[in-house]
């Protein structure tokens, strides 16, 4: 069990769609707006482990058309977020939007995550804990991934916030903005790789 509690720490907390945006939506509009994001990354990030537990999402992802849709789907929305990122100006902001992406944003954010994806199919099928109590196992992972889960999103919006009261010369602001975004792309050629 200790072996998949350090095996959740480390893939929860690299870089990825969820925790980038839980920065930047910390660093652009406060606690209060983040934590209601990092509510609904929450629930869709649950609802990935659900699907990929269930099978759902290999039946989906099973027919050929539709994974090729989501993936370029997926795709698209992470550069795009890649390039809101790196072009932001000088001023770190992560993602840049007139108003917080909300509760919502977060759920369908995961809905379309390739890392929420990956992360949730390495946890539940690479780990056995309890092979023949699989209802014990699931139960508990999701326990476990959930305990590691929320404080790491926290962790990544107190650092956004932080980030936001910093006064960083504008050079070093850009510098992480293009660090972001390289993060940021770097989740899209994995999920890439991953497919093909």
């Amino acid at each position: 069990m200790l072996t998949f509690a350090i095996a959740c720490c480390l893939l929860l907390i690299t870089p990825g769609p969820g925790v980038l945006t839980a920065a930047g939506v910390g660093s652009g509009y406060g606690y209060r707006h983040g934590v209601i994001y990092i509510a609904g990354l929450f629930v869709g990030s649950n609802l990935v482990g659900l699907a990929v537990v269930t099978g759902l999402a290999a039946i989906i992802l099973a027919d050929p058309a539709i994974r090729t849709v989501l993936l370029w789907a997926s795709t698209a929305y992470l550069l795009y977020l890649a390039y809101r990122i790196a072009f932001s100006g000088t001023k770190v902001a992560f993602i840049g939007a007139p108003k917080s992406p909300g509760f919502m944003g977060g759920v369908l954010l995961q809905a379309i995550n390739p890392k929420a994806y990956t992360v949730n199919t390495a946890l539940f099928t690479g780990f056995q804990i309890w092979p023949d109590a699989l209802q014990a196992e699931v139960l508990v992972k999701f326990a476990i991934i959930n305990v590691i889960w929320i404080p790491v999103h926290l962790l990544w919006l107190a650092a956004g916030v932080s980030l936001h009261r910093l006064d960083l010369a504008p050079r070093t602001q850009f510098i992480i903005n293009i660090l972001m975004a390289l993060a940021m792309l770097g989740v899209v050629a994995l999920a890439a790789w991953r497919e093909f």
